[in-house]
């Protein structure tokens, strides 16, 4: 249990770091920003993938991931 905890106290921090980072971001960065940030999905699609295979709570967590990717 303290383990979840300690991940979603993670994710909330990355969350807002996140937002911090791009509401600070030059538009002449943006796309260059855009491009590593759909590079950084399609490596979420195919981690995705490739979990599908053991459990249902594989499947569940893979097509959360292909959700969040797109």
């Amino acid at each position: 249990m303290e383990t979840y905890i300690l991940l979603g106290f993670v994710l909330i921090l990355s969350i807002y770091l996140g937002l911090e980072l791009i509401s600070k971001v030059p538009s002449t960065l943006h796309t260059p920003l855009m491009s590593g940030a759909n590079a950084i999905s399609g490596i979420a699609l195919v981690g995705a993938l490739l979990l599908t295979a053991d459990s249902q709570l594989q499947t569940a967590l893979a097509f959360l991931a292909v959700t969040f990717a797109q």
